[in-house]
């Protein structure tokens, strides 16, 4: 849905007026008498600040435009329950908005549009780190404010003000590492199926994995990446091809919402539970029948709601100044990690049968 914001400019009146009138020759009299409301009025009229102050009010002045990678996937419906959460608390108008597929392209077109209609702040969980930076770039140097969640964008050529990761990115690769290499006895054969070859917060992750496999399980050998994009139904299908191909398969990482499910279905249809590990993040309600049956023993997550409900917070939080570095609560969120432009959610939550059924997400 597109949006239209029309402006009226009251300084346009009285040159008008000023035009017209000396054009057909009015007396001075006359001309003084039609000029002079619009001349008081430009004197007792106040200027509209600008900049960070303006941000004060909180009310519905504030407009905001939160973009998932896609819509229609439910790890981002969670994280638009958080933010419309965020939003109804700070009195902001938001718009969620964004692409049914996966394509940068999309988000490029959106912004494009937002910026056109007067957007104050925007959330944005980009699907490609470079290829989005010049249109945010664009939005900074109109004053918006640009906040980043779930997936960075390139903090240099972007200039985005802040990048809401859900975990530290380390801590979520080697936890991952470790949950399949231990199941798999630190040896054999192991695949990851990530998204896109250009999803950045995949490719953190796989750059975070790939040493710790080197360094701690020299013997487990990665086969080749799989890109299913966000596609449920491609990830178990070109996972079972994979354990079609190779019936020694040990180990599987899913790096999505989307890309674990799909991966633990196609060791199930195999009747390989228990015998490959699989692991990766994903929604709790999304995984927990694997779970519930061992082909998933542990996976991990963050809670996608406060993560989206941070992003708003944060946003909000930059039309006023900076944030500054250290650990602090933002709104509902406790304990929150601020440092050099990266706002850190939490540590991961590691999911077993045990505990899977205390989440609603």
């Amino acid at each position: 849905m597109s949006h239209a914001i029309l402006l009226f400019d009251r300084s346009t009146q009285p040159q008008r007026l000023w035009r017209g009138l000396f054009l057909h020759r009015a007396r001075p009299a006359l001309v003084f008498s039609a000029i002079m409301p619009f001349l008081f009025l430009a004197g007792c009229t106040p200027a509209k600040p600008t900049g960070p102050s303006d941000s004060k009010n909180t009310g519905s002045s504030l407009r905001m435009g939160m973009m998932p990678k896609l819509k229609g996937i439910a790890y981002f419906q969670a994280c638009e329950r958080g933010a419309k959460s965020a939003a109804a608390e700070l009195g902001i108008s938001l718009l969620y908005d964004g692409p049914t597929d996966n394509r940068v392209e999309d988000q490029i077109e959106l912004v494009n549009q937002w910026i056109a209609t007067g957007i104050q702040a925007i959330c944005i969980a980009p699907n490609d780190p470079e290829a989005i930076a010049p249109v945010l770039k664009r939005a900074k140097s109109q004053g918006i404010v640009v906040v980043t969640f779930d997936a960075d964008a390139n903090p240099k050529t972007s200039g985005r003000d802040a990048f809401c990761n859900q975990t530290p990115t380390d801590a979520l690769a080697h936890t991952m590492v470790d949950i399949v290499a231990e199941k798999m006895g630190g040896k054999g054969k192991a695949i990851v199926v990530s998204t896109t070859p250009s999803a950045p917060n995949q490719n953190a992750w796989m750059s975070f994995m790939l040493p710790r496999l080197k360094e701690k399980y020299p013997e487990i050998v990665l086969l080749e990446t799989l890109y299913p994009a966000e596609d449920i139904s491609r990830a178990r299908q070109m996972t079972a091809d994979v354990l079609g191909a190779h019936p020694d398969l040990k180990g599987i990482w899913g790096l999505s919402s989307v890309a674990l499910p799909g991966a633990a279905e196609a060791v199930k249809q195999a009747k390989k539970s228990g015998e490959v590990a699989v692991t990766g993040v994903t929604l709790p309600k999304d995984i927990k029948e694997y779970v519930k049956d061992s082909t998933v023993e542990k996976f991990c997550l963050w809670n996608p709601e406060d993560l989206g409900y941070l992003a708003v917070q944060v946003a909000h939080r930059l039309k006023n100044g900076p944030l500054e570095n250290g650990t602090m609560d933002i709104g509902r969120v406790k304990g929150v990690r601020v440092k050099d432009g990266e706002v850190i959610l939490g540590d991961p939550i590691i999911f077993t049968k045990e505990n899977i059924d205390q989440f609603d997400f």
